[in-house]
């Protein structure tokens, strides 16, 4: 049987950096997000087509490794058919059927039967005793919890969707920028989907707050390995320092690519630079959701020391 800890909510709240973190403790491997491997690395029509490492997906040897136990001689084809597969049953709007499913123990899907054997490929080819997927679809993640031949954990991660909203109004290297608007009904659907997932089995999920994980690395750090099945000493220090190796991720931030050492920190940087137009609008939206993650409906920054 093979173990995940899936991460799930909504993108820019921090999950790269955390399953990088993860995946230097012995056991884990990080695999980004990893729904994109066959659309991205297969058939190379994303824009995000490097692994961690630092190659081409196509041309990693772990990659490569793992795409030939599952595809064989004809990889374009498998890609074409798991991609058609993951959007026909594995959107944010599939959650509610997949919690149906898994509820159920009716039989998976086959998107739900390649993702499995698509982790269990990676174990296979990498040893590792917990495979941690930050592809954030909550239907994944609803789908995992009943699937056969899988021990899933979920960890549902929530940052301030102000801050989400701000980053989003910046481009990405390989995504384009978003308005407050979009990105908030996003950062809704995806976490309201991600508590069904949790009502439905609160033994596999935990909620992990952004904010609570930057001022407190170490120890949120620490429950977030204790939820996994992971032992041993987190890899950051109390100070919030941490050092980072190559990695072998699939799509997310470009910072997954970065190595050595990294300073977690608390970032409320967005609290002065957001427009005040976009808070408004991405507040309006969250409105019903803040109190329950405990945003206040008026963020306040904090000092910043004289001379700095």
């Amino acid at each position: 049987m093979v173990r995940v800890l899936y991460v799930t909510g909504w993108c820019r709240s921090g999950t790269t950096l955390l399953g990088n973190l993860l995946g230097e403790v012995p056991g884990a491997v990080h695999t980004g997000e990893l729904r994109y491997l066959w659309t991205n690395g297969v058939l190379g029509r994303g824009t995000n087509t490097l692994c961690g490492c630092g190659r081409e997906l196509a041309s990693c040897p772990l990659w490569k490794a793992v795409i030939g136990r599952l595809a064989g001689d004809d990889p374009a084809w498998h890609a074409e058919r798991a991609a058609g597969r993951q959007r026909a049953a594995l959107r944010t709007r599939h959650t509610g059927r997949r919690l149906a499913d898994a509820r159920h123990a009716r039989p998976p899907v086959p998107a739900v039967r390649d993702l499995v054997r698509l982790y269990e490929a990676i174990a296979a080819e990498t040893g590792a005793g917990l495979v941690v997927d930050t592809g954030k679809f909550p239907a994944e993640a609803a789908a995992l919890c009943g699937a056969p031949g899988v021990d899933a954990r979920v960890l549902h991660v929530v940052r301030d969707p102000r801050a989400t909203a701000e980053s989003w109004r910046r481009a990405k290297e390989y995504i384009p920028a978003m308005g407050p608007a979009r990105s908030t009904a996003y950062w809704t659907g995806f976490n309201l989907a991600s508590e069904r997932v949790a009502h439905a089995f609160p033994g596999r999920c935990l909620r992990l707050r952004y904010e609570d994980f930057t001022a407190r690395p170490r120890a949120e750090l620490m429950r977030v390995m204790a939820h996994a099945g992971l032992t041993g000493d987190p890899p950051v220090g109390g100070d919030g320092t941490a050092r980072l190796g190559v990695n072998h991720t699939v799509t997310g931030n470009p910072d997954r690519l970065r190595q050595g050492r990294v300073r977690i920190r608390e970032d409320d940087a967005w609290v002065r630079a957001q427009p005040a137009s976009a808070r408004v609008v991405a507040t309006a939206l969250a409105a019903p959701l803040l109190a329950r993650y405990g945003y206040p409906l008026r963020p306040v920054p904090a000092r910043v020391p004289e001379g700095v």
